[in-house]
């Protein structure tokens, strides 16, 4: 299971990997930072990861804002999984197989053995041709550079391809984990063939999946026969797999009146699987379209059987922000977060609320009790650097802009960030100590990363 590949990067070096490509996938694709589907495809992925043997050290799961279905494994542990895919799985064992499948890919360590022979680029430089590689982005918008990067590309995804071996490596072990979940171990043989099934009928649109992760009769047949050894197990579906399609399907449609006509006929008409789910995607729509009181008479409806549910209860004091309760809004979030005080996206809606109601000092203190519970977070760093701009801090301004860069893999301006925070007047003592702490590490990373000549790009 393991190879060379273990000795080529240490832990560290290949997180900064990973940060690197993370920043590239943020400059490519969409991703989609609402804190309550990265909140359910987080928790799918650790229920995964409890129950996976091989899975250490730190992974990052996010949603990629785009009607592919798709999913990728990068360095670091980074697994972006596409809109388009959560809303093809049919049932949330098919996209836990998918996820188990990416998890087996980091595990065994696939990438790193195919991106060997690139040891010894510089981290940057290997983050973008990654990224290149896996997500057909371009690499830079200069022609010559660009025919230049291409070819390094192109050398790249050669070495990256997932080979048959390592594909069957991580079906094989992703259905392992799948059955230890508590998953459906057949989800993954059934998703495949669907999707093999749909590329035959539209030969011309195939999946993204079928082109990343080719699929054909052998490879069906072997994954029924892994699922064989564990035996089919039926899993009711959770609340919040179809609060999350009916979140990402009321997104897909351009105009909120055609969302309000997709879930207001379903509903009419009887056409959905869960009633809550799509209860909740017309309220989203409804809200949309600016008929807020219509969307919180649906919300508090569904608040009546789910009292607790955070989608509700942030829609619910969404709602109350925008029709003039801002007060009303700041209770029922501050009641809910004493009940749930971990529940981040909870204390998300709770600061985003206080900003709106013209307490961004007080934003700034809650946000950073979240970035203590999700640290190296860069879209939770963005938020914080907007509630300190608010407040008027322009050292706090500075420091969390430089958290932000630097948790996106971006060293060298991060660093000139905390600078300029120590260069501003009336910094309190222990702020300014922590800075200074913060800087100094950083620069310490910096002269480590030249000594090792993998900072040059």
């Amino acid at each position: 299971m393991g190879s060379s590949s273990d000795a080529i990067l240490s832990t560290g070096a290949e997180s900064r990997l990973g940060k690197a490509f993370m920043r590239s996938v943020r400059e490519s694709l969409p991703v989609l930072d609402d804190p309550l589907l990265t909140s359910y495809i987080e928790s799918l992925g650790r229920a995964l990861l409890a129950a996976d043997r091989d899975a250490t050290g730190s992974f990052t799961f996010f949603v990629i804002d785009e009607p592919v279905v798709n999913a990728f494994a990068g360095p670091g542990g980074y697994i972006g999984v596409y809109a388009g895919l959560i809303l093809a799985a049919e049932t949330e064992s098919e996209l836990a197989a998918v996820m188990a499948h990416e998890i087996a890919h980091v595990t065994q360590r696939h990438l790193m053995r195919g991106v060997e022979d690139q040891s010894k680029l510089a981290i940057p430089a290997t983050a973008l041709l990654i990224a290149a590689a896996i997500l057909g982005a371009q690499v830079s918008s200069d022609a010559g550079m660009a025919a230049i990067a291409g070819i390094q590309a192109a050398a790249i995804q050669r070495q990256i391809n997932f080979t048959r071996d390592n594909e069957k490596e991580a079906d094989h072990l992703g259905i392992t984990t799948l059955a230890q979940a508590g998953y459906d171990p057949y989800a993954m043989a059934g998703f495949f063939e669907r999707l093999a099934r749909s590329s035959r009928l539209y030969e011309n649109n195939a999946p993204e999946f079928l082109r990343t992760h080719p699929v054909n009769a052998n490879r069906i047949a072997d994954a029924l026969g892994r699922a064989g050894d564990f035996g089919a197990r039926q899993r009711p579906d959770s609340l919040r797999f179809q609060l999350a399609r009916a979140a990402l399907r009321e997104r897909a449609y351009s105009r909120a009146e055609q969302s309000v006509a997709h879930f207001g006929n379903t509903l009419r008409e009887g056409r959905h699987r869960n009633e809550t789910a799509e209860r909740y995607g017309y309220a989203l729509a409804l809200e949309r379209a600016g008929k807020f009181a219509e969307a919180q008479a649906e919300t508090t409806r569904l608040l009546a059987a789910h009292p607790s549910l955070t989608e509700f209860v942030t829609l619910n004091a969404r709602l109350d922000l925008k029709q003039g309760r801002a007060e009303q809004a700041l209770k029922t979030l501050k009641q809910a977060i004493s009940l749930s005080s971990d529940n981040w996206p909870l204390r998300i809606a709770y600061a985003e609320a206080l900003m709106s109601s013209g307490k961004p000092t007080q934003a700034m203190s809650e946000l950073s009790a979240v970035a203590r519970l999700r640290p190296g977070n860069s879209a939770l760093y963005g938020l914080l650097e907007q509630s300190a701009m608010r407040a008027g801090n322009q050292a706090a301004t500075h420091r969390f802009r430089a958290e932000k860069l630097y948790a996106e893999g971006d060293l060298e301006p991060a660093i000139r960030q905390l600078e300029v925070a120590l260069r501003q007047r009336d910094i309190p003592y222990a702020d300014a100590a922590q800075i200074q702490a913060r800087l100094e590490t950083w620069k310490e990373e910096k002269s480590e990363q030249k000594k090792r000549g993998k900072d040059r790009p």
